[in-house]
């Protein structure tokens, strides 16, 4: 483990998710930092940092989850507070960054809406970025900043070790698009691959989902990096039932979990969703029989503490 506090780390944390920048601090050894982050009767923002941060090595711990342009403005102005108080270096540690899935023009006349993201995190004045399991990993490059992008499947494969039979398990993504991540975890657990194929044979028919490996009699672990609706996640623990799986759980990263999310995932076939507490969970998320949530406050904790005396943060993944 690297050294906790090298006796220059300040956490600074804005309203998006207290519980886990506290958690964090409890890793650290390191109280956060006393701040105001309020709001003015019109909702407009206020920051003021209440403890002396010149010169030191200041994290500001904020994800851009839900209201994600409230969270994304109290970050900025948080990271510009910092360095109008001559903090030495600021880096924006972002658990869940929002707006990752508008990566590129999905159409014309379309912005590309995470690069702009990138700019106003960079030209607010954060020096370096931490983040968690980025929708597309190519939003590294849209920094022109050094950005660390750290992976929770260190975290779920600990925990599924623990609590599988890892003789009879099968990793699966649930799209196409994420097979790349469901490989990574299948080669750690040394489990075998499938992968459901979504695709509409004709216009205004429902989804076919095409299974593409054998997961009879097998427990299937979804895998994914943002659950937010559920219906994918849902039709696809449908999908591997259908083929003979025995139980079907998913492991994803950050639980955005919106509108009617959390009922679907609790009336589907899904034996347990497992999700980090990268995005604050809601009452609903901690009610649910079937959720369940894995911190990664020791992980992020690890990789600031790394950060900050200069040590390699990647073989945290090896």
């Amino acid at each position: 483990m690297a050294t906790r506090n090298n006796g220059n780390i300040k956490l600074v944390a804005g309203n998006s998710n207290r519980a886990l920048a506290e958690a964090i601090g409890g890793y650290l050894e390191t109280p956060l930092t006393k701040a105001v982050v309020r709001r003015f009767a019109d909702m407009e923002i206020f920051v003021e940092i209440e403890e002396n941060v010149r010169g030191r090595d200041v994290f500001v711990i904020q994800s851009t989850s839900f209201p994600a342009n409230d969270h994304l403005m109290e970050l900025l102005i948080i990271i510009d507070a910092l360095r109008r108080a001559s903090a030495r270096r600021i880096t924006a540690t972002i658990p869940y960054f929002g707006y990752a899935r508008q990566d590129r023009k999905p159409g014309p006349r379309t912005p590309i809406s995470a690069k702009l993201v990138a700019n106003l995190i960079t030209n607010a004045g954060a020096d370096r970025v931490l983040t968690l399991d980025l929708h597309a990993g190519q939003i590294q490059g849209f920094f022109d900043i050094p950005t660390d992008n750290l992976y929770a499947s260190p975290v779920m494969v600990r925990d599924i070790k623990e609590r599988f039979d890892l003789t009879n398990v099968t990793v699966a993504s649930p799209d196409v698009g994420g097979v790349v991540r469901a490989r990574g975890l299948a080669k750690r657990i040394d489990a075998p691959l499938a992968i459901i194929d979504k695709r509409r044979e004709r216009p205004n028919e429902s989804e076919v989902m095409n299974v593409i490996g054998e997961v009879a009699g097998q427990t299937c672990i979804l895998i994914d990096d943002i659950v937010d609706s559920g219906g994918t996640l849902v039709n696809a623990a449908d999908a591997l039932l259908e083929k003979g799986a025995k139980d079907v759980y998913a492991y994803i990263t950050h639980g955005v979990l919106s509108g009617g999310a959390v009922a679907r995932v609790t009336a589907s076939k899904l034996k347990e969703l497992v999700i980090t507490d990268s995005i604050q969970p809601t009452d609903a998320i901690r009610a649910a029989p079937n959720v369940r949530v894995l911190s990664i406050a020791t992980l992020i904790g690890e990789a600031i503490g790394r950060t900050s005396t200069e040590e390699s943060v990647s073989s945290l993944f090896y």
